[in-house]
């Protein structure tokens, strides 16, 4: 190798071959003997990863090594500054590391620590540093105080239960359970969303519980916690009377517009047609669907224009969730999921963006560079967007750090030249992007240092003939040393065919053969000294079955023997091995394993399957399978048959030869054909080849034969059992040698430079040689070139002939002739080749372009001439880029397109261009070698066309106005000369009314329409205009009032503009319980909050995050107080992106925070209970006293002194017991039931219908001041004639 690396520093240009260089020396070796004495700058070995959040209840571990000569010590900085690790009795350093032990076992706070830490490695020859390690304590809040009020849904409605757990680090696992710790069953029905959230598409009556329960377990700290059960009351509408239908309506709003019937799907999540998402490259793409609908939709996804990614993607929940991993650039595009039932189908199209945290492709890599010599440091890494690559040295920005003349910093690279004694340090590589950040050490090491053979002395390689051989010399000094090969015998130095000597020492040998064999010498030189090691090379010969095993059929309880003769190389230890169908043979005595065969004894149809025989050595194998068939014993036996004898050599030509033999005993199976083989013993003694099969009938055959072989002969009989025993081998017989018969074939001509030529063909085999010293002559000629044949000849091994300094692309004759000490082979024919292609030299010229239309354009140019082209005309490049818009002088130069016309085509057409713009144009042909030089740049420009459609329309409303505004079209193509507007009313079946035009100027971006009709909504469209036209229209519509919500502008920031797209929309709100519950629909990032204050107040907006929903619960407004709310997105520095309307709402001024008792149904049944009760003791009463006379009320108490009989008592209205020790006997009078019960409409007559004539009335105590009559002319001892009631009235008596 030439140790001299020249460098070229100028302008920035540094030739590129020092990567050889690079390649080569990296690593001071591993080896303890070699580092000893050796200097070396720190290198991180192990650090704690990036992310590391504690656990509390342990220690924290953060870790960080290093090696390095001598060894590194260590420093930490935590959150940018100094960290005084002796200063902190809990922090201690592991010894001979830098990695960190904080004791927070006592109970101290981990938060104490959480920060950025970095570790700090160095020694006198630099300074290395670990990435920043951000320390976070996990945590795992409490779920914050809510009361879930029942949800109550009619059947067939969809449901969402929202979990909402509290924020954790990392975030928690959530699951539904319940109270029984029973994970809820899910289906494709029911099922829990990536947030977390329950969704029901639509649900059934077994659907009401009371204990739905929602939990988050926090893996870090092993807890779980628990939200607030919540409680799911499916009503049928249809099983429900009236009277339990109408509690039901005065409670609740389920009766509005809410669809119970069967209905097509539509999508609960995401909302809407369409919706975005952003992955990162590596992680794992989520995407998930759910849709309600009666009866339940199916879900189904696919990728517009493409497929999945085979075996990186899968579906879960249902297949609600298709899951990429491994997320590539190319799994970015369209995504569909349709959901689907019997009453329709919806579809949902998600377009996902492929973005990249840098990654490496190609990291820095440490250099070992002696005084005097140059290397090159890169950090090459992808990202998207691309990542911003810094350079530190010794942990300092390169910026900062002392000048140094030998270092040059540009972009990625740095460039090192003629570096000097103790300017060894370690560069750190930072590249970042917004998604993340790679930072790598490298160190460049100057040293002097004398060769070292690493590779152990005398190693013994040894390989199969014909197979690679590798004989390393890995080594060690620098400057690097070069390593030079020789063999025990030869003086030369082996580099070149067969030889092939790698950059890193290792001599490599493509085909070894058994001349390679015998020991071998490298050595290691630089300009401080030399070493040499000394190794060898057996070549062994290969292992080859030389007689295979054979199928077999054989009858039940014979026995089956199976051949396997095997040729090895002496020197290696051979081991044979059976399988039967891939697996060991069983284990049984009838198997029995010899030398060069497998015979089995009493074959049993167990028996059948496939044996293989194997061969094995320590450095190779060879193999070979037969099939066992066992069939029933017959009365007649059928064998194998016995194998021919008395092979005889007759009529023996030059190249044929007449062989006779005689059948052995076919044992009861036809001779089906015999099988002749013959073995070389000349070129290739003891394998046998099958030559030719002659049918069973014929006992002779004409064998035609090759010149220059010594043959023997075998023949095998094949009947219906199989194959025969061989025969014993026929006499030799040796032909005579002969010129050969064929030419190699396969001839081919080409060039691989531009002043060569390369001739190869397809070597003869040893059979087609016919003769001794077989040599390939090969001939060349220019074609149609009056001049003589150049011929030279090479040995048959070769299959290549190179022919230097040829004309460049000159087709010639080729003629590649066999030939031995014996003659030629016949004449072969002239094949055509050429010589090497070279770069054209020639420019198309009359280059012409002409712009057909504002996107097109019309080339063409004269064609190069053929004798520039050097090769074989492939084509011309075309290379056109728009330098600038003709109106905007600002714009920017866009990348160089390519369109290639193929062969000698000279016109076509440039499509795609930008209108008004100003365009160069460059021509290159091109061949089989690449490019010609360009053509002179042409400039043309593109006319006007029509504008784009403008950047965004809003539209403010009032009572009869609406107020326009617009932003000019991003792509004007052409000066504007103005807007047209239209608009027209919209009426409310979506009819369209008359429409009205306005013509604008082209610096108008605002217009107010006056005096439209309130309460109408209106279409609006506008379009920018050109001298060529109108270009795409924007469309809007808006009304001139809005009934339900006052909208109001949303602030915007001075000179931002709305937002185009208006990524909020349907945004609603509904007062509750001192709280206002809002929704809306959304597309954007997810950094979204909910703003509110008092209305016409100066307080700031108090601001509440979403949790990943689109919907909000504004809990704690005061009573009777009117608000303004918004939903806005923010960026990460807490900038607006994207707001809302304001919506103003009025929470009631005195609402009922108490349950009403008396709207529960278990209050009304209590009380419909006590009333009966009551009644029917009224009841009970007053027959009693109904006996024909007036009894008042209290004279019938006083008559009773039984001290069992309590009296009604005055305090509470309630009534003792009476009784009567007369016989039962019906009241005179009364009036009951004919069939002994009480109607529930008698309940409702006054008491008076009791009697038959009294009057009876309440006092204002509640006693009765009446009397309980019948007939006025009954006296009082009448009526007491009887004081039981009927059996009825009893009944009720004993109840009471």
């Amino acid at each position: 190798m030439d140790r001299k690396r020249k460098w070229c520093v100028g302008g920035g240009a540094v030739l590129w071959v020092l990567l050889a260089h690079v390649a080569v020396a990296l690593e001071v070796p591993l080896d303890p003997k070699v580092l000893e004495g050796l200097p070396q700058p720190p290198t991180i070995t192990y650090q704690s990863p990036k992310d590391y959040i504690i656990d509390p209840r342990e220690n924290i571990n953060i870790n960080c090594e290093a090696k390095g000569q001598p060894h590194p010590s260590f420093s930490w900085t935590l959150n940018g500054t100094h960290f005084d690790v002796d200063k902190d009795p809990k922090v201690t350093m592991q010894p001979s590391s830098g990695s960190l032990v904080i004791d927070i076992s006592d109970g101290d706070k981990g938060e104490a620590y959480e920060g950025v830490f970095q570790c700090t490695a160095r020694n006198e020859h630099g300074t290395a540093v670990s990435s920043n390690v951000v320390v976070r304590q996990s945590r795992s809040p409490l779920w914050s105080k809510e009361s879930n009020e029942p949800r109550i849904v009619q059947l067939g409605d969809s449901l969402i239960l929202h979990c909402r757990p509290p924020v954790g680090l990392p975030p928690p696992i959530i699951f539904w359970m319940d109270p029984w710790f029973k994970r809820l069953p899910q289906n494709s029905r029911v099922s829990q969303a990536l947030n977390g959230d329950m969704y029901f598409s639509n649900v059934l009556m077994e659907d009401s519980h009371s204990d739905y329960i929602c939990y988050a377990r926090f893996t870090h700290t092993q807890t779980i916690q628990q939200k607030q059960p919540i409680t799911v009351r499916v009503l049928d509408m249809e099983a429900m009377n009236e009277t339990v239908l109408a509690s039901f309506i005065n409670e609740t709003d389920l009766f509005g517009d809410s669809p119970t019937g069967d209905r097509k799907p539509s999508f609960m999540v995401p909302p809407g047609t369409s919706s975005t998402f952003m992955v990162l490259k590596g992680e794992t793409l989520q995407l998930e669907c759910i849709a309600e609908g009666l009866p339940t939709p199916e879900i189904s996804w696919s990728k517009d224009n493409g497929n999945f990614p085979e075996g990186r993607f899968l579906f879960k929940n249902y297949q609600k969730t298709l899951e990429v991993i491994k997320v590539t650039e190319a799994d970015a595009g369209n995504y569909r999921c349709t959901a689907k039932n019997s009453k329709g189908l919806t579809h949902h199209v998600i377009t996902v963006e492929v973005k990249a945290a840098p990654y490496w492709t190609g990291a820095p890599r440490n250099l070992i560079l002696a005084p005097k010599e140059s290397g090159v440091m890169t950090c090459l890494v992808g990202g998207n967007p691309k990542p911003t690559v810094t350079w530190s040295v010794n942990g300092v920005p390169i910026e900062n750090a002392p000048n140094d003349t030998c270092r040059e910093v540009k972009g990625d690279t740095i460039f090192l030249t003629d570096v000097r004694t103790g300017s060894s340090a370690v560069y750190q590589c930072n590249a970042s992007n917004e998604f993340g950040y790679l930072m790598a050490n490298a160190f460049v090491n100057v040293l002097s240092e004398p060769p070292r053979v690493l590779t152990p002395p005398n190693n013994v390689y040894q390989v199969i003939t014909n197979s690679p051989a590798l004989l390393h010399c890995a080594s060690f000094g620098s400057p690097i040393p070069t390593i030079t090969w020789f063999k025990e015998g030869q003086p030369s130095v082996l580099n070149g065919d067969p030889y092939v000597l790698h950059t890193n020492g290792t001599l490599e040998i493509h085909v070894a053969q058994p001349l390679h064999s015998g020991k071998y010498t490298c050595i290691a030189k630089n300009d401080l000294g030399s070493r040499e090691n000394h190794v060898h090379l057996q070549v062994k010969e290969p292992t080859r079955i030389l007689m295979q095993p054979e199928y077999k059929v054989v009858q039940r309880n014979r026995k089956a023997v199976f051949d396997c003769k095997v040729k090895h190389d002496p020197s290696l230890v051979p081991t044979m091995i059976w399988l039967k169908d891939d697996e060991d043979l069983p284990d049984d005595d009838r198997f029995v394993i010899g030398a060069d065969s497998l015979s089995i004894s009493d074959v049993t149809v167990a028996d059948e399957g496939r044996y293989t025989c194997i061969m094995n050595t320590t450095l190779d194998q060879d193999s070979a399978s037969a099939t066992l068939t066992v069939v029933e014993a017959a009365p007649i036996v059928d064998e194998q048959p016995d194998p021919p004898a008395d092979l005889e050599l007759t009529d023996q030509l030059a190249r044929s030869v007449q062989l006779t033999w005689i059948p052995g005993d076919e044992h009861n199976s036809q001779t089906q054909k015999f099988l002749i083989q013959y073995e070389d013993s000349r070129h290739d003694k003891g394998v046998w080849v099958n030559m030719t099969e002659v049918p069973g009938t014929k006992t002779t055959a004409r064998l035609d034969l090759s010149p220059y072989v010594w043959y023997s002969f075998r023949v095998l009989a094949l009947n219906g059992v199989g194959f025969s025993e061989p025969s014993a081998p026929s006499e030799q017989y040796r032909t005579s040698p002969s010129k050969p018969d064929d030419n190699p074939s396969d001839v081919q001509g080409f060039g691989t430079e531009p002043n060569n030529l390369v001739i190869s063909w397809k070597k003869l085999t040893e059979l087609q040689a016919n003769g001794p010293a077989l040599t390939i002559l090969v001939s060349w000629k220019q074609k149609d070139v009056e001049q003589e044949w150049n011929n030279d000849a090479v040995d048959n091994n070769i299959t290549e002939y190179v022919v230097s300094d040829t004309p460049t692309f000159v087709p010639y004759d080729i003629k590649v002739q066999a030939t031995n000490l014996f003659g030629n082979a016949p004449e072969p024919e002239p094949v055509v080749g050429y010589s090497g292609e070279d770069f054209p030299s020639g420019a198309p010229a009359s280059v012409k372009v002409e712009a057909g239309n504002d996107t097109i354009a019309e080339i063409s140019w004269e064609p190069v001439p053929m004798a520039t082209v050097n090769g074989r005309l492939k084509g011309y490049k075309v290379y056109y880029w728009r330098e600038k818009s003709l109106l905007k002088e600002e714009s920017q130069p866009e990348e160089v397109k390519v369109m290639i016309f193929s062969g000698n085509k000279t016109e076509g057409k440039l499509p795609g261009l930008h209108p008004f713009s100003l365009y160069n144009l460059q021509i290159k042909v091109f061949n089989g070698k690449g490019e010609g030089p360009q053509s002179a740049t042409q400039t043309f420009e593109t006319p006007e066309g029509v504008p784009g459609r403008p950047a965004f329309l809003t539209i403010t409303p009032s009572l009869d106005s609406l107020i326009l505004e617009w932003g000019p079209p991003e792509e004007d193509n052409g000066r504007l000369t103005g807007y047209t507007l239209q608009y027209q009313p919209v009426n409310n079946t979506s009819e369209l009314g008359p429409m009205e035009e306005m013509n604008l100027a082209a610096n108008e971006t605002m217009v107010t329409l006056a005096k439209l009709k309130y309460s109408t909504r209106y279409k609006v469209y506008i379009s920018a205009n050109t001298i060529k036209g109108s270009g795409p229209t924007r469309t809007e519509e808006a009304a001139t009032i809005i009934d339900e919500v006052l909208m109001r502008p949303p602030t915007v920031a001075v000179g931002t503009g709305l937002p185009i797209g208006q990524p909020f929309r349907r945004v609603n709100s509904s007062v509750e319980e001192n709280g206002a519950f809002i929704t809306w629909e959304y597309s954007g990032p997810d950094n979204v909050y909910v703003e509110y204050n008092v209305e016409n107040s100066k307080d700031a907006w108090t601001k509440e995050p979403v949790n990943g929903t689109q919907t909000h619960l504004i809990k704690g407004l005061k009573a009777g107080m009117t608000y303004r709310v918004r939903v806005v997105a923010k960026d990460h520095s807490d900038q607006t992106m994207h707001s809302t309307d304001e919506l103003v709402i009025t929470v009631p001024a005195m609402p009922n925070t108490q349950v009403d008792i008396a709207t529960q149904g278990w209050f009304i049944g209590l009380m419909c209970a006590v009333a009966l009760l009551i009644l029917i003791l009224l009841i009970v009463c007053f027959i009693k006293r109904n006996k024909g006379g007036k009894y008042p009320v209290k004279e019938k108490e006083d008559q009773h002194q039984d001290p069992e009989v309590q009296p009604m008592k005055e305090d509470d209205g309630t009534f003792g017991e009476y009784s009567d020790t007369e016989d039962h006997k019906p009241l005179k009078g009364s009036r009951t039931p004919s069939n002994g019960t009480l109607k529930k409409e008698d309940s409702d007559d006054s008491l008076v219908d009791y009697g038959e004539g009294g009057d009876g009335q309440f006092n204002e105590d509640g006693s009765f001041i009446g009397q309980y009559s019948g007939k006025k002319e009954k006296d009082t001892a009448e009526g007491n004639e009887s004081s039981e009631a009927p059996s009825p009235v009893n009944a009720m008596n004993s109840f009471v």
